[in-house]
């Protein structure tokens, strides 16, 4: 490799992927490939965790151009020869710590890297949402991609709208399981979460207990909880909200307002001001 033409990067394993040049065929895993298109960088192919199906969970793809964006699947539809299927130069994987290939059976991430070079950027809990876009940013510049203009100024806007939302509503965050129950996030536990907790906004905890990310509430306790703003899992495995048809939830579908949430979001800087800026309506809404 001449010094013009080698490219490498240094990913959060600690591990050093490397090409002769620039990579330009890049198959990434769903988060990781919507984050990187809003930089200007189109994945060649995309796929997705066990909680995905046979089509792309729009929740998560943010502006992909799926028309053109081939998605390989997910869970047990991905092998090795599937997610090379495009001939890709550079894997881009998510890892929630140890280092392990987010969506990919462990055997098929072993074998996919004795074929690619591959890249794994974490977005685990231990991490600040602004480090992990700002490993992405990395990642994206090393890649030829580049920020849209005015995207750190529309973030800045809705964080100073949050700092500035008036009373104190509270903000619970959830994952709708079914007509019985429902998973509660715990907000320390979420990147996004605890950005909303340091600009002030007030985030409900579900009781302690099982469950390190979620706690399983049924909706009585969940209404209990008296939320003024509902951020709701808008995946695919999880049921909307507004079907929900449990009695006890009654009360919180009348009072509180709702706002789309996914948690695994892209990490790029006009897509966390988008979600921000939604919050905020809400809030300010709840709280005027």
């Amino acid at each position: 490799m001449t010094e013009q033409s080698a490219w490498s990067f240094a990913d959060d394993r600690g591990r050093l992927a490397v090409a002769g040049r620039r990579p330009a065929r890049v198959l990434a895993y769903v988060q990781a490939g919507a984050t990187l298109w809003d930089y200007g960088i189109r994945p060649e192919g995309i796929f997705g965790s066990g909680h995905d199906g046979a089509e792309p969970d729009r929740a998560k793809t943010g502006t992909l151009p799926l028309d053109s964006v081939d998605y390989r699947g997910a869970g047990d539809d991905l092998d090795v020869d599937t997610l090379l299927r495009g001939r890709p130069d550079l894997v881009v994987a998510v890892s929630y710590g140890h280092g392990q290939l987010y969506g990919l059976d462990p055997d098929t991430a072993k074998h996919l890297e004795g074929s690619v070079p591959v890249v794994v950027i974490d977005v685990g809990q231990a991490r600040t949402l602004d480090r992990v876009a700002e490993r992405f940013a990395e990642l994206a510049r090393s890649l030829g991609g580049a920020p849209v203009a005015g995207a750190a100024e529309e973030l800045d806007a809705a964080r100073e709208r949050l700092r500035a939302a008036p009373g104190e509503p509270r903000v619970l965050a959830l994952s709708p399981a079914g007509q019985a129950e429902a998973y509660a996030a715990r907000p320390q536990m979420w990147p996004e979460l605890r950005v909303l907790a340091e600009l002030g906004i007030t985030m409900v905890s579900p009781p302690a207990g099982a469950g390190v990310n979620w706690a399983t509430l049924d909706w009585r306790t969940a209404a209990a909880l008296e939320p003024d703003v509902v951020l709701t899992d808008v995946r695919s495995h999880a049921i909307p909200l507004d079907e929900v048809a449990a009695p006890a939830w009654e009360p919180a579908r009348r009072h509180a307002r709702t706002v789309p949430w996914n948690p695994e979001p892209l990490c790029s800087p006009q897509a966390h001001a988008r979600f921000l800026a939604l919050v905020a309506d809400a809030v300010e809404g709840a709280g005027g």
